[in-house]
């Protein structure tokens, strides 16, 4: 739960490196939360709060997307790659599964490095 909580907290930092972890434990957080919203709005039969929710975490997740990119040694640009249907997707995908460079890269210093959440 805290990397949930830490990537809302750098709500739009671009800049520095996220953890594989960090990353897929925001992505894992935010697919329980969306569900959840979803069967509450089909009882309630509007989508009012799974649409709130998807804006309001959108660039959080959009910045922690950067940083994992960063991490990896690759621009934020290369996030324009989820413009591209399935290659892009499958790309971006290798891209978040690959392990982040070891020590510190022009994008900041080695996540891994740093203390844990524990």
């Amino acid at each position: 739960m805290n990397y949930y909580l830490d990537v809302l907290k750098k709500y739009v930092v671009f800049s520095g490196r996220a953890r594989r972890q960090e990353f897929w434990m925001f992505a894992l957080f935010n697919i329980i939360i969306s569900i959840v919203l979803r069967v509450v709005d089909s009882f309630i039969g509007a989508q009012i709060f799974g649409t709130v929710y998807a804006l309001a975490v959108l660039l959080p997740s959009l910045a922690v997307g950067v940083r994992r990119l960063h991490d990896t040694g690759r621009s934020g640009w290369w996030l324009l790659l989820g413009f591209l249907p399935i290659i892009g997707w499958i790309a971006l995908l290798v891209f978040y599964c690959l392990e982040g460079d070891k020590g510190d890269n022009k994008y900041g210093n080695d996540p891994k490095l740093a203390p844990s959440h524990a």
